[in-house]
């Protein structure tokens, strides 16, 4: 399966964001601080993913 850079950076950026704004709403609300932590694991997945090259096969895959 081939994912491309762009489809992986945003699939980590929102699972960081999901987990960031899972934790701040545990107490009913989301301050401003916790809205920055959100916004920065979201921007901080999205940078780290999209440098991170994906592995490359050793073989190129056969057609059946």
């Amino acid at each position: 399966m081939k994912i491309s850079r762009t489809w992986k950076a945003v699939v980590g950026g929102l699972a960081a964001g999901a987990a960031a704004a899972a934790t701040a709403v545990q107490d009913g609300t989301v301050t401003a601080a916790e809205g920055v932590t959100i916004v920065l694991a979201i921007l901080g997945a999205y940078g780290v993913t999209w440098v991170t090259p994906n592995r490359q096969t050793a073989t190129p895959p056969r057609d059946l």
